[in-house]
């Protein structure tokens, strides 16, 4: 093993106890859900057609909920994509003429399609005559809450908030900003739908948004939640009326939580919940160690390694194309899953510039297995997220050096 990730190892052992207190937090909340619910095998059968009477699909939800201290929750594989979840959350509560504000910026790339700020403008947000507003970030790095507090009036139906930095070099929003940028909104209108997008965040800290006064969380399956091992879907929770609108978006309106067969993925998708605050101990370890080595060798690398992680992703700027290109080159080539390719940029469905995208992973597209990827623009940044344990990320990093010659 490379000298460096040796010496950075050394370095980052400090901070592994807070990621494992938060893991034992985080692993009984979700035993609990499971004890409260009384899972049991007969939960794990399924139903064909509509999916009526479904009992593990209704147990699913419920335990979901508890995990994340919401009144109601829909778990479903029918969600194609974290942005999936969030659009059906947005389009089902959001009416023409209503108005939606974005606290923390530009969102994320394929975030930009569903609101209308790109693409095709009729089938979005707007294009149905939801009125938007972005807040500018504090130089591109922070929540503007001055003119948060202006902008948050009686005309503002649901705020939008951004936690993970996606494509980005802004700070992501811990559990206490976040309850800073709520407690704002609700001061100034109490009725505004505080929703949040979690992705990336799930089991990173010991409370979730809801806790905090969120009304509303969606997030991916294949990322934290799904535990490694969930093919596909995506969930939202929050207050129930809420949910059952978003419900409403995903199937159709009076069939809402109560249809979907789930094509024997339920045993999956418990059995990913609870892995999940495990494997995001994994990958947040192995983050924390990734920030410490590029931080040695002469790269930006944020979250720095002394600093309590929020979210999964670490982001390591190259300043121009050549390392970002090597980075996801060795990243590919340590991977479990089709290590003989090389990533190339190319377009990506939802994103404006061209892409590399690097990570081996057993499920397709899944950011809780190891990968990176980055926009091929300024500056040249790679965004390194996830990995089921933390020897794969060392292993891959020794990689990594190796191909940057060190």
């Amino acid at each position: 093993m490379n000298k460096i990730i040796e010496q950075a190892e050394e370095k980052v052992q400090k901070y592994f106890k807070h990621v494992d207190k938060v893991k034992e937090f985080n692993q009984k909340k979700v035993l609990e859900a499971f004890r409260k619910n009384k899972i049991g095998l007969e939960h794990f059968a399924t139903v064909s057609g509509y999916g009526h009477d479904d009992m593990g699909r209704e147990a699913l939800d419920k335990t979901f909920a508890d995990a994340f201290s919401a009144e109601a929750a829909i778990v479903r594989n029918h969600f194609v994509s974290g942005t999936h979840a969030i659009a059906c959350a947005l389009f089902g509560n959001l009416r023409h003429g209503e108005k939606l504000v974005s606290v923390v910026g530009t969102p994320y790339d394929t975030m930009e399609e569903v609101i209308g700020t790109r693409g095709n403008y009729r089938a979005s947000l707007m294009g149905h005559g939801v009125k938007y507003e972005e807040i500018p970030l504090v130089n591109n790095l922070y929540v503007d809450f001055d003119k948060l507090k202006k902008t948050i009036d009686k005309s503002v139906n649901m705020v939008t908030i951004q936690r993970s930095r996606g494509y980005s070099t802004r700070k992501s929003l811990n559990i206490e900003t976040t309850k800073k940028v709520i407690d704002i909104v609700k001061s100034k209108n109490p009725d505004c739908i505080c929703f949040v997008d979690n992705c990336y965040c799930e089991f990173v800290e010991e409370k979730e948004p809801l806790e905090i006064g969120a009304d509303l969380i969606a997030g991916s399956l294949i990322k934290n939640p799904g535990g490694g091992i969930v093919e596909t879907g995506g969930y939202i929770a929050g207050k129930r009326e809420f949910v059952e609108q978003a419900a409403y978006r995903l199937t159709a309106p009076g069939i809402g939580t109560e249809g979907g067969a789930m094509l024997n993925q339920t045993r999956l998708i418990f059995q990913g919940l609870f892995m999940a605050p495990s494997i995001v101990s994994e990958a947040i370890k192995g983050a924390i160690l990734a920030s410490q080595v590029f931080e040695d060798i002469g790269f930006i690398s944020t979250p720095k390694p002394d600093i309590v992680r929020t979210d999964l992703i670490q982001t390591i700027e190259f300043g121009r194309p050549e390392p970002l290109l090597a980075f996801c080159k060795a990243l590919q080539h340590n991977s479990p899953i089709e290590s003989y390719l090389t990533p190339i940029p190319d377009e990506v469905p939802g994103y404006d510039d061209k892409l590399i995208m690097a990570g081996g992973s057993f499920i397709e597209g899944s950011t809780i297995e190891l990968s990176a990827d980055g926009p091929m623009r300024a500056p040249y940044a790679a965004y390194m997220q996830g990995g089921l344990n933390y020897a794969h990320v060392k292993i891959a990093l020794d990689g990594v050096l190796k191909e940057l010659g060190m």
